[in-house]
């Protein structure tokens, strides 16, 4: 008979880290380009209203990039957690590797990288089936898709949906990430008090004053599996 016991939650929050062990460029280098790229040149409102046909073709090149790429342990890790726990997946990323390792439920704070949406009406929202996006491809109501990616300067409208479900974590983990990008890295101040937080990261964020803390300086491929491995010992 299935047992009735409520499952602990997981909320997770992941960024550039886990991806770049797939091989995808993260998203500034050590010398402040994107891919080559300034990023107020592919990242902004203001880059594509400049220059649309620029900012396209980039996020065509990182579509292509994304389809090549393949979940790594990480992202497994994060899967075989759903044995024993509610899982919840914030990511800052806007590839599609978790849904490919087959977490159930992730939450995209910036977008997705294989969707669409109309310049004017937001709420057309499209699942792109090939890579590329180009000028003169429109919506149903005659207006430029662009790219479903929240860039630099707009609001980011998940955050609520991400707020509710930190604040109710049994268990909150960070993963690959700097925690210098917000609001997304705020989110783990809605944690609960007492509530565990595990940081998954070779070089450890600022986290200094939540108490509970447990580093794993470690990339998100080994240091995730670890800290899973403990936690479905534990469930």
């Amino acid at each position: 008979m299935a047992s009735s016991t409520k499952h602990k939650k997981i909320v997770v929050l992941t960024g550039a880290g886990i991806s770049a062990e797939s091989g995808l460029a993260t998203f500034r280098g050590s010398d402040g380009l994107w891919e080559g790229h300034r990023v107020e040149d592919v990242a902004t409102p203001e880059a594509f209203a400049r220059n649309p046909q620029l900012v396209l073709e980039f996020y065509n090149q990182r579509r292509a990039a994304a389809r090549a790429s393949q979940p790594n342990a990480g992202h497994l890790a994060l899967v075989a957690l759903e044995q024993s726990y509610e899982v919840i997946i914030v990511t800052q990323n806007v590839d599609d590797l978790h849904e490919r390792a087959g977490s159930s439920h992730v939450i995209h704070l910036h977008g997705q990288l294989f969707e669409s949406r109309s310049t004017r009406y937001q709420e057309l929202v499209y699942r792109m089936n090939g890579d590329r996006l180009e000028l003169g491809d429109l919506c149903e109501k005659g207006h430029q898709l662009r790219p479903n990616i929240v860039w630099f300067g707009e609001e980011v409208p998940l955050m609520e949906r991400a707020i509710e479900e930190a604040a109710t974590a049994d268990i909150f983990m960070v993963v690959g990430t700097s925690l210098q990008v917000y609001p997304a890295a705020g989110l783990v101040n809605y944690a609960p008090t007492g509530c565990p937080i595990y940081v998954v990261d070779p070089h450890q964020p600022p986290l200094a004053s939540r108490r509970n803390l447990h580093f794993v300086t470690e990339p998100a491929s080994t240091g995730v599996h670890k800290v899973a491995a403990e936690l479905l010992a534990e469930a």
